[in-house]
């Protein structure tokens, strides 16, 4: 009787010892799943996967707007401002200028594209400077979480080196020449409010508007299609919010 009630005892810690086990083995392999088949991610994998993402999503937002077209044929081409278009509308009557709303349209976006080279170095020293509890934010916060971070770290260092080169590059387009015309000849129209609101200002922040509007779409697209996330630490951090 002893005999049947230790070997019954063994049994009993023999099958709980395999059913714990069993229970870790699938808790392990729920967390490799999780992980990507290498563990916990530690805080420096965390903030590197964070930082190829924003890196990534940076480089092909400047590449496709500097890009000749980049805004003058794209989603986030420049529009005139209104007061602008108050002026091209009345001047399309005035010899000379028939085309001036198309050209200075034409000018400003050129203007845009040569400026947003100037972005990728002052966004990379931002992602450098990001600390690991920024890179937790992003990873757990809304769809556009590093465009928020890049933007409030970012805007006024962009703005700083976007207007000059604006500037430059309506100069070289002659476009604020012909703007200055433009706003002699419609100025001279009797009853006419006059005008001259500068374009360097509004081309700056409608450039920096669309560059931003980009990265977010860049965002988005490395959070919800893994296929766009292109190695293999990618895959692991996002995986965690999936």
């Amino acid at each position: 009787m002893y005999q049947r009630l230790t070997l019954l005892a063994a049994l009993l810690l023999v099958g709980s010892t395999m059913m714990a086990q069993n229970w870790r083995d699938k808790l392990n392999k729920a967390k490799e799943e999780l992980t990507g088949g290498s563990g916990a991610l530690s805080q420096e994998e965390i903030g590197q996967g964070l930082k190829q993402a924003l890196d990534l999503g940076v480089a092909e937002a400047v590449s496709f707007l500097s890009a000749e077209d980049g805004y003058y044929k794209s989603p986030y081409q420049i529009l005139l401002p209104e007061e602008v278009q108050d002026v091209t509308n009345r001047l399309k009557s005035v010899p000379g200028f028939a085309d001036v709303e198309a050209e200075l349209k034409l000018k400003i976006n050129r203007a845009a594209e040569d400026a947003a080279a100037e972005a990728k170095p002052i966004f990379v020293d931002a992602i450098k400077q990001m600390s690991f509890q920024d890179a937790m934010n992003i990873l757990t916060g809304a769809d556009d979480a590093a465009t928020a971070y890049l933007h409030r770290t970012t805007f006024q260092q962009l703005y700083d080196a976007f207007r000059p080169v604006v500037v430059q590059s309506l100069d070289e387009v002659n476009a604020r020449e012909y703007w200055s015309k433009s706003v002699t000849a419609y100025n001279k129209i009797p009853f006419v409010k006059k005008t001259n609101p500068e374009l360097d200002d509004y081309v700056t922040r409608q450039a920096l508007s669309g560059l931003f509007e980009l990265i977010e779409v860049k965002e988005k697209d490395i959070r919800e299609n893994t296929g766009s996330r292109t190695t293999d630490l990618l895959k692991r951090v996002f995986a965690q919010q999936d």
